[in-house]
């Protein structure tokens, strides 16, 4: 049985449509699916209705949230959402809230970038953009102008968060977020909580303070950890008795990670939909 319960689309940030990774998701041979787009849910439905048989779909979101880095400032972070209620409105409407947030950041990055030299019309890729705009849509129009020569070059370069163009934004606080995702049923997991290369991480003694607001669990398997971190986070996760995740975090050709690249024991699965209010 193989479970991968991180993976985008075009609703976020992915390159295939949602009923395109239902399909290959199962192609890949997955049991199980979480479709976990940025800030939104706004794929669900189409990729419910595209299931295949034999393939389960879990309705899941990538929250866009800020925690307390190891020097002590604040670092971005984002937190998985599984099996909540889209319906309840104080999550509803901080999710649309994020979304603003994403598309002044944009513009204001595509602003940048124009005033040095490197013009991206901001309104063309808004329109081509689902409905969580990010840096790769960004990414995206930088390749077609021939700025850069691949998604890694973009991130490297013009898009980097410690890059000259780079902009901020207003995330959730990991407190709030939490707290949000159970008050809406659902149970969360951090997202890839040790990615060293994406650069400064959640400092450990924060995750620990975050277990009794109701984190559910954090991702241990994952592209981007190295063999000590992943060590580290399973550690922590067996300290604390959290759920253990794996995912491959598959973004299409966006990523090079594949479908199942990374996955999740049963049990740990289990342990969600158990924790999960309907």
């Amino acid at each position: 049985m193989l479970i991968d319960l991180h993976t985008h689309s075009t609703a976020s940030d992915g390159t295939d449509s949602p009923a395109e990774l239902v399909h290959a998701a199962s192609a890949a041979g997955l049991s199980v699916v979480a479709l976990t787009d940025h800030d939104t849910t706004s794929g669900w439905d189409e990729a419910a209705a595209a299931v295949p048989p034999g393939l389960t779909l879990v309705r899941g979101m990538e929250l866009s949230c800020t925690g307390r880095g190891e020097d002590g400032e604040p670092v971005p972070v984002h937190l998985l959402a599984y099996l909540f209620d889209p319906e309840n409105e104080a999550f509803a409407a901080e999710r649309a809230r994020l979304r603003g947030e994403r598309v002044t950041r944009l513009r204001a990055i595509a602003e940048n970038m124009a005033a040095d030299g490197l013009p991206i019309d901001p309104d063309a890729v808004l329109a081509s953009a689902g409905a969580a705009a990010g840096r790769p849509h960004l990414g995206r129009a930088l390749i077609d102008a021939g700025y850069v020569p691949d998604m890694n070059a973009a991130f490297a370069g013009p898009l980097a968060t410690s890059g000259k163009y780079y902009v901020e934004k207003v995330d959730t606080p990991l407190e709030a977020a939490i707290q949000m995702i159970a008050a809406a049923g659902g149970v969360s997991v951090l997202a890839h909580a040790r990615a060293r290369a994406r650069g400064r991480i959640l400092d450990l003694d924060h995750i620990r303070e975050l277990t009794p607001l109701g984190l559910g669990g954090v991702e241990v398997h994952h592209m981007d950890h190295s063999h000590d971190d992943t060590v580290v986070m399973a550690d922590l996760a067996a300290e604390l008795d959290l759920i253990v995740t794996g995912s491959s975090d598959y973004h299409g050709t966006n990523k090079t990670v594949k479908l199942g690249g990374y996955t999740t024991a049963p049990d740990q699965y289990d342990r969600i939909v158990a924790a999960a209010r309907p």
